[in-house]
This record gives structure tokens, C-alpha cells and sequence, in this order.
């Protein structure tokens, strides 16, 4: 908003050119979000709290010291990171840039599901929620939407193809699947994160490194010149995308201030449904969606713990893991919380290396 308000104006007051650089915007935007968050943060928990008076249900079956230690935290907190998230996006992009709202969209879409199945946990007092039929569903409808939107507006080959990482040129051509594919990019990276919201800061810090890699992928791969020399796919816009990361990144931060141990507030379905969107939204519109899995390799590995857990149980009646998701896994090992959370950030920061890497290896 602000970009198109003032861009016009830029010409005559010199220190309005600050608009036109995503450097500035992609600082203000972060900066922005953050400080929403810092702002309505208190008011939201106080709120959640009232609404929820026993706070999130608990599963019977996980780990023991969560009935004690997480019993009446509330839920829902994913409200908080989506305001923050939205106004400073609003605030700082430019409004006609098609792939900001594509990953609005899809950011916002997600985030509704979660908020409908974590306000049928609160009030029912389960753990089921939505059901997992229609919240797949949902996720494949705003998906596929965004994908096909994100196709078009490409165009070409490029705008139906896989870039491949590490080789040049390389392009997989999907042609009318390829809305398919970013679908299921979407809808995986969503519920993998989600399956990682388990402990305490655990998804939201991995998520923000994402959200940072694909800041710096966004800049690059929307300046014709750094793609060109890194010989990176050229998507002309997507650029914009690097102001959506940093608000992210902003209302990632405020929500963790929040969020560290011991939480006063979880995010819930409503944040981790909308935030692996995001982070998938940005990995398709910039045509890195196979770095996306190496950047975000931890919410992969916990995706596969519980794929292997459940294969496994049905085909032998044993289990693999003590627990799915894997972070579970070492709690029941002993491990303490901090310890699994701060190994988990570490592995993510590492992943995050051999992404950006790619980038140059060629």
C-alpha cells in the first residue's frame, strides 16, 4: 500500500526513493510485523485465554509431562503471526504484484482451516478437530488455485517446469500438471509443518530460517542481473516476494517471544497450516520447490518418521519410533525438551547451508 502510494511522489522527495528498494521494504516490512506483533500479542493471549478455559486438549497418548506441563495453554495463537503477517505484507509490497497475493491467498486459505480445526478441538475438548478428508480437501482447492495463478502469470515453459538445482538449464516440463505439483508442494509443506508443531518453539524457528533462505532465493531470482550471473531461472516480479519473507520473518520473531518455553501460547493448526503454505507459495513462485526440501529437511525427516511409524504398524504391529513425529521419539528417550528443540534448530541451520549452496553450485 504504502509502495503505491508514495512510489509516485518519489520523483520529487529524494528520500521517498527508498520505496523503490526491496532491501528497505523487505527491513520496514519485518521491522513492521514485529512490531505488531510486540503490540497485540498481550491483548491476543489475554483473549484466547478467556475464550479457552482449559486451554488446548492434550492427547492421552503423548508424552507424559505434556498433561502436566502444557495443560490450559491456549491455542489458536497462529491469529497473532497471520495479523502481523498480513498488515505488514499489505503495508510494504507492491499491491499489484500477483505472487504477493498467491501466497496471501494460500497463507490465509490454510490459515482458515487450521482456525476451524483448532476451534472444533477447543470446543469439543478433543484432539480430532476438522476432519483430515475435508481439511485435505480445502488445502488442495486453494492449492491448486494458486498454482494455476502462479503458472499463468510465469508463462512459458518456465511457468509449467521444475528447475532443476546444481544443473544448468535444466527444466522438467510438467505442462498442464504442473498446477497438480505445486498443489502437492503446498499441501505437503503445510502439513509437515504441522506435524512439527509439537514442542515449544520447535517449528517456529526452522520455519523463520525457511522464510530467510527463500528471502535471499526471492531477491535473486527477481533481478534479472544476480539470476542471470548465477544462472538462475529469471522470474521477473517475484522479487516482491523477499517483502512477504521478512514480514514472516517479523511475525515469526514476535510470536517466538511469545511462544518460548514454557509457551504462553501455542500456535495451533491456524499458524503451522499457513506458515508451511507460505514458505511452498514462495518455493513455487520462484521456481525452487526441490531446495524447499532441502532448506526445510527437518519438517521432511518428521513427515517421514510418522509415513514410516503407520506403514510399518500396519504391515508388522511393531513400531519403528517409541513415537511420531520424531521429536516425540526422543522425548520418550529422555531427552529434554530445550535439548530436542535447540539440536532440531541447529540440523535446520545446517540444511539451510546446503540449500543456499545450490545456488551457486552449477
Amino acid at each position: 500500500m504504502l509502495y503505491n502510494l508514495l512510489l509516485p511522489f518519489s520523483d520529487h522527495l529524494h528520500i521517498l526513493n527508498l520505496i523503490r528498494y526491496l532491501t528497505f521494504r523487505s527491513g520496514a516490512a519485518c521491522l513492521t510485523s514485529l512490531l505488531i506483533s510486540f503490540l497485540l500479542g498481550p491483548r491476543v493471549i489475554r483473549m484466547l485465554r478467556s475464550l479457552q478455559k482449559q486451554g488446548q486438549p492434550i492427547r492421552l497418548d503423548g508424552p507424559e509431562r505434556h498433561l502436566v506441563e502444557k495443560k490450559g495453554t491456549p491455542t489458536m495463537g497462529g491469529v497473532l503471526i497471520l495479523s502481523a503477517l498480513t498488515i505488514s505484507t499489505l503495508l510494504w509490497t507492491d499491491l499489484a504484484n500477483p505472487y504477493v497475493w498467491a501466497a496471501l491467498v494460500v497463507t490465509l486459505g490454510y490459515g482458515a482451516l487450521g482456525f476451524a480445526d483448532d476451534f472444533l478441538k477447543v470446543t469439543k475438548r478433543n484432539t480430532r478437530g476438522l476432519s483430515g478428508r475435508l481439511k485435505l480437501v480445502g488445502q488442495a482447492g486453494i492449492g491448486l488455485l494458486a498454482s494455476i495463478w502462479i503458472m499463468v502469470h510465469i508463462g512459458g515453459p518456465l511457468g509449467s517446469g521444475i528447475s532443476v538445482p546444481d544443473f544448468k538449464n535444466v527444466l522438467i516440463p510438467l505442462g498442464i500438471f504442473f498446477p497438480l505439483f505445486g498443489m502437492l508442494v503446498m499441501m505437503g509443506a503445510s502439513n509437515a509443518v504441522n506435524l512439527t508443531d509439537g514442542l515449544d518453539g520447535l517449528a517456529m524457528v526452522p520455519t523463520i530460517i525457511v522464510a530467510g533462505v527463500f528471502a535471499f532465493i526471492a531477491y535473486l531470482v527477481g533481478n534479472r542481473i544476480f539470476a542471470g550471473y548465477l544462472e538462475l531461472p529469471f522470474v521477473q516480479g517475484s522479487g516482491e516476494l523477499a517483502v512477504f519473507c521478512s514480514a514472516l520473518i517479523g511475525a515469526g520473531l514476535g510470536f517466538l517471544w511469545y511462544n518460548a518455553p514454557p509457551a504462553a501460547v501455542f500456535m495451533g493448526d491456524t499458524g503451522s497450516l499457513a506458515l508451511g503454505g507460505a514458505v511452498a507459495t514462495v518455493a513455487v513462485a520462484t521456481k525452487h520447490e526441490i531446495v524447499l526440501a532441502i532448506v526445510g529437511g527437518l519438517f521432511v525427516v518428521e513427515t517421514l518418521s510418522v509415513i514410516i511409524q503407520v506403514f510399518w504398524f500396519k504391515r508388522t504391529g511393531r513400531r519403528v519410533f517409541l513415537m511420531a513425529p520424531l521429536h516425540h521419539h526422543f522425548e520418550k528417550k529422555g531427552w529434554a525438551e530445550p535439548t530436542i528443540v535447540i539440536r532440531f534448530w541447529i540440523v535446520s541451520m545446517i540444511l539451510a547451508l546446503v540449500g543456499l549452496a545450490t545456488l551457486k553450485i552449477r
